[in-house]
């Protein structure tokens, strides 16, 4: 096995496996418990990738886990979760506690859910931007958990697909209110944020940065700031209204609307310092922005 590539596990059979647990109960859905979980390190690579949705309730964390070159500290409890093809770091053999919900996309395939679960962008997160839960957020994750676990190993029958996603869906639903609850309870540390990505995005529109890089993107400010970039985009709605594509649009037309009504500079100069390849770019640009052109803007400065 070679340690530099990632483990894919293709299907739930293999990982349980690996992380020497029983067989599998049903080949889309499986539930978890951590402390379950013997690990033999000789099968598993440092990184590893799933072909399932993973929702990880960690309850009693006594080590640290690591995304990147983040770090974040599991032991108050909290929720992480990852979608199909992501890479992750492996646990270790180190006995937690908490639990782990996986389930295939096949699984959703014929629900409402299977178009739903795209927008919650937590699934695209970094482990550092866990969801910390209070001690009855953690009951309510807990219970709805229990009743999974239940339907899984007690009674597959006809209503159990239905039961199950049912439940799935709440979970999600309670784990998108806690994530807004937590962007407002952390306001210090989120503003914290908000200060350094003005900062950085001040640095990507000065001119000698649009002329070398272009406009910046959501994922190069997101890299810069050493969060995720959906973190970023529903971190910056909860305070400011706008994500971050609209937040860096906002920037850039505010700068033009400077550059058309101080200087004298031609519309395909002015394109050219905002980071703009064709004057005809930034110009539809501008009139989605304003509902005026660029010509039409300036002229009522006149």
């Amino acid at each position: 096995m070679d340690k530099n590539i990632p483990q894919k596990f293709e299907s739930l059979y293999d990982l349980h496996k690996v992380f020497g647990l029983p067989k599998p109960v049903h080949p889309l859905v499986s539930f978890i418990n951590i402390r379950d979980i013997r690990i033999n390190p000789d099968e598993l690579s440092p990184t590893m990738m799933l072909n399932f949705y993973k929702i990880a309730c960690k309850t009693d964390l006594c080590s640290h886990a690591r995304y990147g070159q983040n770090y974040y500290d599991f032991r108050e409890g909290g929720l992480v979760f990852t979608a199909p093809n992501q890479i992750f770091e492996s646990p270790d053999d180190q006995t937690n506690s908490g639990f782990i919900l996986l389930f295939h996309p096949d699984f959703i395939l014929s629900y409402p859910l299977v178009k739903k679960i795209k927008e919650y962008g937590f699934f695209s997160y970094a482990a550092n931007e866990a969801l910390l839960l209070s001690e009855k957020e953690k009951e309510t994750i807990l219970s709805v958990f229990k009743i999974i676990e239940e339907e899984l190993n007690n009674r597959i029958d006809d209503f159990s697909q239905d039961v199950m996603i049912a439940q799935i869906e709440l979970l999600l639903s309670y784990s998108n209110r806690f994530y807004k609850r937590q962007f407002i309870t952390r306001k210090a540390v989120n503003h914290s944020i908000l200060e350094k990505f003005e900062e950085v995005l001040d640095q990507s529109f000065n001119n000698s940065s649009l002329l070398e890089h272009g406009i910046p993107t959501v994922h190069s400010l997101a890299e810069k700031l050493s969060i995720s970039p959906s973190y970023l985009s529903d971190l910056l709605r909860s305070l400011t209204g706008q994500n971050t594509q609209q937040y860096i649009h906002q920037k850039l037309s505010n700068l033009a609307k400077e550059k058309l009504s101080t200087t004298q500079l031609s519309i395909s100069e002015i394109a050219y310092e905002l980071g703009f390849e064709h004057p005809q770019s930034f110009s539809k640009f501008f009139k989605k922005m304003t509902k005026t052109t660029p010509i039409g803007f300036r002229e009522s400065f006149n």
